[in-house]
């Protein structure tokens, strides 16, 4: 079974920071690409952030700046490491990775949970 676990939400004062961590398991080949996401109450899921197998990152002009996605490929893992938090930053924040099983060609996509971030102003 396949899984990503993500970790490291919480509650936080404006100005602060948060490293969230997503850790994907099972009988994994190969990741492609790794995401965050967050979906604040009342809005759409939105892409916060996008990092390669080779380290090629994208993000999310809302949080050019403040934020950092990074990657262990040995671990399979992805971080995304929050300073300078906003209330605006608020929201459910779920990892996704494109992944491809052992003994399969192609790559399909998964979600972990979320985790909660809150920022309190």
């Amino acid at each position: 079974q396949v899984q990503l676990v993500e970790s490291g939400g919480g509650l936080v004062q404006a100005g602060g920071s948060l490293r969230l961590s997503c850790a994907a398991s099972g009988s994994i080949f190969s990741i492609n690409v790794m995401r965050w996401y967050r979906q604040a109450p009342g809005k759409q899921r939105e892409l916060v952030a996008a990092i390669t197998s080779g380290g090629s990152t994208n993000y999310a002009d809302s949080v050019k700046g403040r934020f950092t996605i990074s990657r262990d490929n040995a671990k399979n893992t992805v971080y995304l490491q929050m300073n300078s938090l906003k209330p605006e930053d608020t929201a459910v924040y779920y990892c996704n990775a494109d992944l491809r099983l052992r003994g399969h060609s192609w790559y399909e996509g998964y979600w972990g949970q979320g985790t909660q971030v809150t920022v309190s102003s």
